[in-house]
Order: C-alpha cells, then structure tokens, then sequence
C-alpha cells in the first residue's frame, strides 16, 4: 500500500482512456489545487488560454507554487509526478481565484483543469497555512452562508458559462464543502452538468442549510471519503454515507491528505471510522445544533481567540502545543458563559484524545508525558471557570 505519491508512480502510465477517472484521482487534483498558481495561471474572466504544466515547470515564478512550507516536499513531489504521468500530463489550468480577505474572515481559491478526455474537473481548494481560513472553517457551524459559500456558487456558476460539456467539482477540507455547496446551491442549467462532486473530509452543514437548497438534486451524485479518525469531515455531517480511507499516521494529522493509503488504484477503504471518534462527533455535533446564533458566535470566536493564545497557525500543531500558552488561553475562556467553556475544554479533550489515544503504541512515554501536561492544563482552566465571579 502507498499514498496519492505512490498511485501516481504505479499507475500514471495509464491514460484516463485506459484506466477512468477514479476517487483517487479526485484526491490528487483536490490536492493539486492547494499550489500556489498566482501570477502563473489565468484568472477567472481573463481572456487568456489555460496553460499547461509545461508552462509552470518554465514559469519565472515556478518555485512559487510550493510557497506553503509546510507541505513544499510533498507539493513539488505532487506536481512533478502530475506532470511526468501520461495519466495527466497534458493537463491545462485556468480560471484560477485567490482571495483573502480578513474583514470577512475569508479565505477562497479555486481552479479548474482540463483533462486529457475532454472533461474539465472544477477544484476548490481548503483550508490552507492562513489562520483566518480556520476562522471560516468554524463559521460554517453558522445556518447562514458564509462568503466562501457565495463565492463558490458564483465561481461554479461563471465558470461552467466558460467551459464545454460536463465536469466534475471536488475539493479537500473545506473545499469538499464548497464543492457540495455551490453544486446544491447553484442555477440548475449548471447543476445538470455536474457528473460527480467529491467531497474529501470536507465539513458537511446545518439541516435547514440543506432544507433550504437542491441537495436532493445532488445527494446521489456526490462521493464523500474521509480518513479513519475524522474530525473535520464528520462535523455537522450526520448522513452516514461516505467511505473511510485507512491513514498511515493518527489522530487529526489523518486529515492531510499525503496520509491516505491507497491499495493497487483504490482507496483503502475501512469499515468504519473509529468508535471512540465517532462517538465525539455525535457528540460534538449534538451540542453545535442545540446552539441559537448568539451562542454559535460566542463558541466560534471565543475558540478561535483560543487558537490565536495557543501561538500556532493551525488545529493540528493546536493539539500539541496549546498547553505552552496556558495563560493566554484561560484569559481567552474569561468572559464565556459555563455551558459554552465546558463545551470548548470538551472540544479540546477530543482533538487531544484523537492524538493521545493511537500515540500510545508508538511513543508510550512521550504520550503518558503530553498526558499529564494536558491533564493539569485543563485542571488549571476548570478552576478558573469554577471559580470566576
């Protein structure tokens, strides 16, 4: 068994003609999407030809691409087997968008690819290294769109008015949201276009947000997979139909999408996602829904300040090092009601309990240690919301 890296190796002497456009093929474009195109790759309305991998590997600002450090190994080892493979060497990129904007909390990047056959394949990409998309990632909770939502109905509507033919639309992360929301949300000229969209561990939405749009239209069109320990896919998702993907790592970090396991041109795919998980996810998901907007509000920007005290850029590194900045964090949790600050050191329990519970095999000590630490950080932040006036 292998990762996406892997798959590309084995199997990307086949043409899409030969061997058709899988889930895992989704995965690796879903992926491909979280490059750094800027400047390289027309924008949505320009009136320019899509390039092709040719062009970017000759591009000035090439090395640009893999801006993300956090990923740069992985990213530049993505897109030189993209584009050494016939399987999708000859692929052209265009309509390309970047946004971030911080007044409204967004962050939204999407792209489109033209595949060797003909079919073009609408990315949006996920949350990526800037913080204010974790933000928005935690706005989704909210029954109303936030501006990433908007923006991707816009997107796919305007983009399908410039592309031939059917098309797939898929994303990883919030993008595998994005990708379900504008496809329910958008005119049904274009909505009848859409072959399938894939969702790779993308946060689902609130009853009435469904309710209120053409999911019916979709449902079975869309191919959901998730890692065997998700979070984030499973938040506000209670539909059960998905395939969880074994992962080579634990905990959250499943969430990165270079740690599913593929066997022979598949997913591995798993039973079920974890019991303890999924039980937290019920959980979690029950006491989001309970919530009136006002309260969804507190919880979202009080956990984000949380995240900000913990002085990292991302939930997964949060899980880790929150308890260095244990101060800042109690000082963020002050002004909360008790229901809202017991359910954010709950929400804290089972991000570390994901981590801590599969360490345990590899790095007993190391785990048992991070145990404790974690333990008597959230002794210390309990007795501060017990004993507050």
């Amino acid at each position: 068994m292998g990762t996406i890296l892997d798959y590309l190796k084995e199997y990307g002497d086949y043409t899409l003609d030969e061997k058709p456009f899988s889930d895992v093929d989704s995965l690796v474009l879903s992926q491909l999407a979280y490059l750094k195109f800027d400047g390289m790759v027309p924008i949505l309305g320009e009136k320019k030809p899509m390039v092709t991998l040719y062009d970017l590997v000759n591009h000035e600002s090439y090395d640009h691409l893999y801006a993300d450090e956090r990923y740069r190994t992985d990213n530049t080892a993505l897109f030189l087997g993209i584009y050494r493979s016939k399987r999708f060497g000859g692929l052209k990129i265009g309509n390309y968008v970047n946004r971030i904007e911080l007044d409204k909390e967004t962050q939204f990047s999407a792209v489109t690819f033209l595949l060797s056959n003909g079919i073009y394949y609408v990315a949006f990409r996920g949350t990526d290294e800037n913080i204010v998309g974790w933000k928005e990632d935690l706005n989704l909770a909210f029954s109303e769109p936030v501006p990433g939502q908007l923006m991707s109905v816009e997107y796919l509507e305007e983009t399908a008015k410039n592309i031939k033919g059917d098309f797939y639309v898929g994303g990883h992360s919030k993008g595998g949201n994005l990708a379900v929301y504008s496809a329910m949300k958008c005119d049904d000229k274009t909505r009848k276009r859409i072959i399938r969209i894939y969702d790779h561990d993308g946060p689902g939405f609130r009853p009435e947000v469904k309710q209120k749009s053409a999911y019916d239209q979709i449902e079975d069109r869309i191919h959901k997979t998730i890692p065997r320990s998700s979070l984030v896919g499973m938040l506000l998702y209670s539909d059960g139909c998905y395939q969880a993907v074994e992962s080579k790592t634990l905990g959250v970090a499943q969430h990165n999408p270079y740690t599913w396991l593929i066997k022979g041109d598949s997913f591995h795919v798993v039973e079920e996602i974890r019991a303890g998980r999924k039980f937290m996810d019920e959980a979690l998901n029950e006491w989001i829904l309970s919530l009136n907007q006002e309260q969804m509000h507190t919880f979202v920007d009080t956990f984000y300040q949380i995240v900000l005290a913990s002085e990292t850029d991302n939930l997964i590194d949060f899980t880790e090092n929150w308890f260095r900045s244990i101060h800042k964090i109690g000082a963020a949790l002050k002004d909360v009601d008790p229901e809202t600050g017991k359910m954010i050191i709950h929400m804290m329990k089972s991000l570390f309990e994901i981590v801590s519970s599969n360490a345990k095999e590899r790095f007993k000590s190391k785990s048992e240690m991070q145990r404790e630490r974690f333990d008597e950080g959230i002794s210390q932040l309990e007795l501060l919301l017990k004993n507050r006036k």
